[in-house]
């Protein structure tokens, strides 16, 4: 055995050593409003924070491919640790990146977190003058000031190319942001598809999955096609390469998007951004991280990165410069490109200050933008849920929106379960989480909240704080959910399932959300996560519409009943507390409530609708007086009345 003599003194070092805790990192708060590129034809500088890079360089490049750098410019150490350079010559259309050096070594050569404008795949950003990328009368686009109450909003989510890469389109620039800006095309049917469905189907918001620059698809010419839903963030202030006419040219990828955006504008329809600021889609080589190693992102108690996101890290909100960050990207996108509101994406990462400032700075510049996201994480977070935007804490959200997956699975039944039903699909016990959606997860007297699905007390203080639906691009379609959980259940029934689940969605207070071609039974064919699937999976079949227009028909109706009655939409708590009465003693898998339409505005005195999510007929006893049908011509009852399985009846009095 061999021993090794330490003396005494030398072991009281150590032990002082070790005793020692390791002092973390300061990172000083820069608090201007000038980092990344600022242009001018005169003059273009430069600044990027980086509090512990030995060294900054510049690098310019006359392509954004793979050309090298004709320039190296070294940046000087500037305030509150950043880096700054200033090119006196006219930069437009040069291409650039930032090196930073830590412990003697080059990181990577990226652009800054803040770069509006990138070549192809997002390697390299460019020099531009933004005011060169705006189409002819995007100074007069206005429709994003208009004040509206959230719950006044009828969301319409859609991927970017599913809406134009069928062959049945009739839309000439399939996949692409100029595909949803044309007007008037068609399916070989003759049914309108594309943006004109959409205004001719009444929604108000068109929700567009990310359209920033994202990593995955590989945006050269003679690439393999590929496809992505895209909440893989490569660079948060670009739009996506892969939607542009030419991905290699950044202008073109800019006025196209603005294009798109203007066109859905001139049709009063509002466009959100979906907004994936709580991870990125590379981890140690992000462009946050070849800048700033680590300071982005949140971390366990043994230094490892925390992935709450479950795609291998989640952003730290709460740090002051992550803070900025979210906050100057999301008024950038409502400046420059007119965005009417954003969906977060896993929202429940972020902190609940830094949602709140969100909101208090995006309201300041547009009081009517929408803001919602989701409640919950994919996985723990260090940060405490007291401090996260969950949806439990939805009442501490000012001016933002949580998702109810109560509604949601107690509509159709879990979406990790594919074999479980819902109420609409005849699973006994689900009554009160559906009345729970229904009044928007606020507090009401009628609700048994020992038996709702998910939450057992309300969340919300107000009806524009939840957001109602049944489905969206994550897991199945609702067709195929009820397809897959009721295997002996006929079609004709299957149907019917799917048409009194969009039928509470859209009578229940709250913000109601319709994923894109549930009005005409959209399928992909069983496939739950269809994110990277192809474009034979995603696609939207638009000659679906014309084998299924009494159900396009029937949802257009509900959306312009919605729209007609405020009743319906109710933007106040204590109305929706008081007006709302839910009929007692019901068969199993009934549901029926009457609202009475005082202090809402609406026209009519009263509604009185019923649920029959069961595979029985009921009759039904209706409240006093004389009932008109909302939809076949005004046919009256009174008394009572007769429910087929799996169907709805909207009864009003004038």
């Amino acid at each position: 055995m061999r021993f090794t003599l330490i003396t005494i003194g030398t072991l009281f070092i150590m032990m002082q050593t070790m005793a020692q805790p390791v002092k973390p990192l300061i990172y000083p708060v820069y608090s201007g409003h000038d980092l990344g590129l600022n242009y001018s034809p005169s003059a273009s500088s430069f600044r990027v924070w980086s509090p512990h890079a030995e060294a900054m360089e510049l690098l310019l490049y006359k392509d954004g491919d793979e050309s090298a750098a004709f320039r190296t410019t070294n940046m000087e150490r500037s305030k509150d640790g950043t880096w700054f350079a200033q090119l006196s010559e006219d930069l437009n259309g040069i291409f650039y990146c930032f090196r930073a050096k830590f412990k003697g070594k080059w990181n990577k050569a990226v652009p800054d977190p803040y770069a509006k404008a990138v070549g192809v795949n997002g390697k390299r950003a460019q020099v531009m003058d933004l005011k060169n990328s705006n189409p002819p009368g995007w100074q007069n686009d206005q429709v994003n000031q208009t004040p509206m109450q959230p719950t006044d909003a009828i969301i319409y989510e859609l991927h970017i190319r599913d809406a134009s890469i069928s062959p049945n389109s009739g839309i000439k620039n399939k996949g692409k942001y100029l595909g949803l800006a044309e007007l008037g095309t068609k399916s070989p049917e003759g049914e309108l598809t594309g943006l004109s469905h959409i205004k001719d189907l009444g929604v108000t918001h068109v929700h567009l999955l990310p359209f920033f620059d994202y990593n995955s698809v590989d945006e050269r010419k003679g690439a393999p096609v590929q496809y992505n839903w895209g909440y893989d963030p490569l660079n948060y202030n670009a739009p996506e390469g892969s939607y542009s006419t030419d991905a290699y040219n950044p202008l073109t990828r800019i006025k196209e998007l603005k294009q798109m955006i203007m066109a859905f504008h001139n049709q009063g329809i509002k466009v959100v951004f979906d907004a994936v600021y709580n991870h990125t889609g590379l981890t140690e080589h992000s462009y946050f991280n070849e800048l700033v190693p680590g300071y982005y992102y949140r971390h366990k108690a043994d230094g490892s990165l925390s992935d709450a996101t479950a795609c291998g890290n989640e952003t730290a909100s709460e740090k002051p410069m992550m803070r900025k960050f979210m906050i100057e990207s999301l008024l950038y996108w409502v400046k420059e490109f007119h965005i009417d509101g954003f969906r977060f994406d896993l929202m429940g990462v972020h902190d609940i200050a830094t949602m709140n400032l969100i909101s208090k700075e995006l309201h300041k510049i547009n009081p009517g933008i929408l803001l919602y996201g989701e409640g919950w994480t994919a996985g723990s977070s260090p940060l405490p849920d007291s401090q996260r935007a969950l949806k439990k804490n939805a009442s501490e959200l000012e001016g933002t929106a949580v998702f109810s997956d109560d509604i949601r699975d107690g509509i159709k039944g879990s979406v990790f379960d594919i074999k479980d039903r819902g109420f609409a699909t005849g699973k006994p016990g689900m009554e009160e989480s559906v009345k729970f959606g229904i009044v928007a997860a606020l507090p009401h007297p009628q609700i048994d909240y020992n038996q709702v699905n998910y939450s057992k007390k309300p969340y919300a203080a107000e009806p524009g704080q939840v957001v109602t639906y049944t489905e969206c691009h994550d897991n199945n379609t609702l067709w195929d959910k009820i397809e897959l959980s009721c295997p002996d259940v006929d079609k004709g029934e299957r149907e019917k399932m799917h048409k009194l689940a969009l039928t509470i969605v859209l009578t229940s207070q709250g913000i109601p959300f319709l994923h894109a071609g549930t009005e005409f039974f959209r399928t992909k064919f069983g496939v739950e996560n269809s994110y990277k699937s192809p474009d034979s999976i995603n696609q939207i079949n638009w000659s679906e519409k014309s084998i299924h227009k009494d159900l396009y028909n029937y949802i257009q109706q509900l959306i312009n009943l919605r729209k007609a009655h405020p009743a319906l939409r109710m933007h106040n708590a204590k109305l929706v507390y008081t007006n709302i009465r839910f009929s007692e003693n019901l068969p199993s898998n009934v549901i029926a409530y009457q609202i009475d339409a005082d202090g809402t505005g609406d026209k009519w005195k009263r509604f009185f609708i019923i649920f029959n999510g069961s595979p029985d007929p009921h009759s039904i006893t209706l409240p006093d007086g004389n009932w008109k049908d909302a939809f076949n011509n005004g046919k009256e009852y009174s008394k009572e009345t007769n429910l087929e399985s799996y169907s709805s009846l909207i009864l009003y009095q004038e």
